[in-house]
């Protein structure tokens, strides 16, 4: 007999991000917080509409939707923007994150999760760093009084913040967590190997799939082009042992800056050089009009891919769990909430005093630190931790917990401060 296992998935789906989006414009609040709780309900408690063994397929299920969720933050980030703010997102996705994993492994010495080896505490810290990129979309969007400067900040630090993450967690955290030891030079080395090739094979996809768009001028193939794109700088970071999410981000900001540079007038006005000319700069990729096309679709993708994990978020909540790890989880919560805020507040204070880091004043500082929601890199890096670690059932329940508390807790902070207090578009917040 036939199954319809995948169209009833796919109505349901579509469905949940439909009434999500009704009922959030209805109330005034973000999406993400009705996606998350409808998933949850509609998962436990009408399996029927969910036909898929989550427990069976959980990894080829969450694998699938990385690209996807990866991929529309990407495309959202602009040439121009990078370069303009490219010193203050290298600190805030690089240096900040590494400071603040290596100041939670700190912890180690006071003893606060039991048991937890220092390489157990770099790879719980390094899981509960990473921000999601579709919760942040989901709050901010609703919101209109937001600086330009603050939101490119907020994107690139997201994407850059999990490829970091991903890599301490990976190369350094796990391995050490697992044999109780590690040689610090050779983390160090094998950490730079894996930005290195991951950078090198992102940028030559990124120019492969640019030059591949120059073939046509079709809004749905450059579309899915963006989407092959992303599975393959995935599929490729992966099998060369690296980090797929680092390959794939990389290659559509790429591919992505070298369109831009060709919609760019002032850019096209300009002396050909060897580069322009080897990348073919006189033939548009797409136009303006297609690329919003991309843009929203993209998000759209990103949006079901959330609905999925979400799912799977469902699959893994067990509520007697949480509460036998609520001290855990609130001490976890409130450490790392404390330690984004005062990583924010220096990068605040330092932004007062380089001229390459625009400041960000009070309402930056407020905006960076609660828009740190964490999300589906979290419970996929979690769940990849081999079931033989012993406290593995306790970083599970630490990190949904935490990921639950982070979407609602700085969803409804940030809400609240939009929604009781009146902002004006573009206020400043750079103004020296």
């Amino acid at each position: 007999m036939h199954s319809f296992a995948p169209e009833i998935l796919l109505i349901t789906i579509l469905s949940l991000v439909i009434l999500s989006d009704a009922l959030a414009n209805r109330l005034k609040i973000p999406s993400v917080f009705i996606l998350l709780i409808s998933s949850y309900l509609v998962y436990t408690y009408f399996k029927a509409a969910v036909p898929i063994d989550l427990a069976k397929n959980f990894s080829s299920v969450i694998l699938f939707c990385i690209p996807l969720i990866f991929m529309g933050d990407a495309l959202h980030l602009h040439f121009k923007d990078i370069k303009k703010h490219a010193w203050a997102i290298f600190y805030l996705a690089v240096v900040s994150v590494a400071l603040s994993i290596a100041v939670g492994a700190s912890l180690h010495y006071f003893n606060i999760f039991n048991g937890l080896s220092i390489g157990a505490y770099v790879a719980l810290f390094a899981i509960n760093m990473a921000t999601d990129a579709v919760s942040v979309q989901s709050v901010l969007s609703r919101f209109k009084g937001i600086n330009h400067d603050i939101k490119v900040l907020i994107e690139g630090e997201s994407l850059g913040n999990d490829a970091t993450a991903v890599i301490a967690f990976f190369f350094i955290g796990m391995p050490w967590m697992l044999s109780g030891e590690i040689n610090g030079v050779d983390a160090t080395l094998d950490a730079f190997r894996v930005f290195s090739i991951s950078s090198i094979l992102g940028l030559l996809l990124g120019y492969g799939f640019y030059m591949l768009m120059k073939l046509y001028s079709d809004r749905r193939g450059e579309l899915f082009s963006f989407v092959v794109e992303g599975y393959v700088a995935y599929l490729l970071g992966e099998h060369f042992h690296v980090s797929g999410i680092l390959t794939l981000i990389v290659a559509v900001v790429a591919t992505k800056a070298w369109i831009d540079d060709d919609l760019d007038e002032q850019s096209s006005k300009k002396v050909k050089s060897f580069l322009r000319m080897a990348r073919l700069g006189t033939i548009k990729s797409t136009t303006s009009d297609r690329l919003e096309y991309i843009y929203d679709m993209a998000k759209e993708f990103g949006y079901i891919a959330a609905v999925i994990i979400f799912f799977a978020l469902a699959e893994m909540v067990d509520f007697k769990l949480l509460w036998e790890y609520r001290v855990e989880i609130l001490v976890m919560f409130i450490v790392t909430t404390i330690i984004r805020a005062l990583s924010m507040a220096k990068f605040a204070f330092i932004g007062n005093k380089i001229e390459a880091i625009a400041p960000v004043g009070f309402e930056g500082w407020f905006i960076l630190t609660f828009s740190g929601m964490k999300g589906a890199l979290s419970i996929i890096l979690v769940h990849l931790i081999p079931d033989s670690f012993a406290y593995k059932e306790m970083f599970e329940a630490v990190t949904i917990g935490v990921v639950i508390l982070s979407i609602f807790v700085y969803g409804i902070t940030l809400w609240g401060y939009f929604t009781f207090k009146s902002t004006k578009k573009d206020k400043g917040l750079f103004d020296r």
